[in-house]
């Protein structure tokens, strides 16, 4: 059974790891839309709240999916060490998040 206040504290970290473009990866195929398609990507991801049972399960807010510009998107957060190499517990404060945004098609 998943624990409410350590989802809650996992959650929140997330959502800050959102508001900050410097922890996004992007895919070859998002980095090959036009410009303006790619920053709504990032400004919807940015503002994402739409957070329900059926897409937050664990209510952490790792991941997202929307549609832009015709295109099916997925983004999602990982956990690594402080240096990239290996997972880390997502409530340790060493743990680096990087949010991978990806074309539906590139998963």
């Amino acid at each position: 059974m998943q624990d409410t206040a350590l989802s809650a504290k996992i959650a929140k970290l997330n959502d800050a790891a959102r508001r900050n473009v410097l922890s996004y990866m992007t895919s070859a195929g998002v980095i090959s839309l036009p410009p303006e398609v790619v920053s709504e990507i990032y400004t919807k991801i940015y503002n994402f709240s739409d957070f329900t049972e059926d897409n937050d399960p664990y209510g952490e807010h790792d991941f997202g999916s929307l549609k832009v510009a015709d295109h099916k998107v997925f983004w999602k957060i990982d956990y690594y060490d402080s240096n990239l190499k290996n997972w880390c517990d997502p409530l340790s404060p060493d743990c680096q998040r990087v949010l991978t945004i990806m074309l539906a098609e590139e998963y």
